[in-house]
């Protein structure tokens, strides 16, 4: 099995169970990792071989800053879902944190998270 990461992607929602979450937004960091085969790729330098890191942050992007849900575990799941789906050939499984820095929570702590891990179906 060979990994490809994509960290530490930051984007504006607006995200959350509190209604002044959907109206102010915040911030998140999305990390992405695909569990994929890249002997082709590294033998051949061939994009075609492997998956474009700049179609996968758009993916990312168009759902962390599309349309508000209360969980950031349903930002986790659409993401894995649509990376699944949008790479049938190249995608074995994929995992997924989704980070909010500074949730409005009461207390000292540097963020939190989920961390979701998908793959296909046999």
């Amino acid at each position: 099995m060979d990994f490809i990461h994509i960290n530490d992607m930051q984007f504006y929602g607006y995200h959350g169970a509190l209604a002044e979450e959907n109206v102010l937004g915040q911030r998140f960091v999305i990390s992405v990792v695909l569990v994929t085969d890249l002997k082709q790729a590294g033998t051949t330098d061939d994009l075609t071989a492997t998956v474009n890191y700049a179609e996968v942050y758009e993916k990312v992007r168009s759902i962390a800053e599309g349309e508000p849900v209360k969980l950031i575990e349903t930002v986790a799941e659409r993401i894995a879902a649509d990376l699944l789906e949008s790479y049938p050939e190249r995608v074995q499984s994929v995992r997924v944190k989704v980070v909010k820095p500074d949730p409005p929570i009461a207390g000292h702590y540097a963020s939190v998270a989920v961390e979701i891990e998908r793959g296909r179906r046999p």
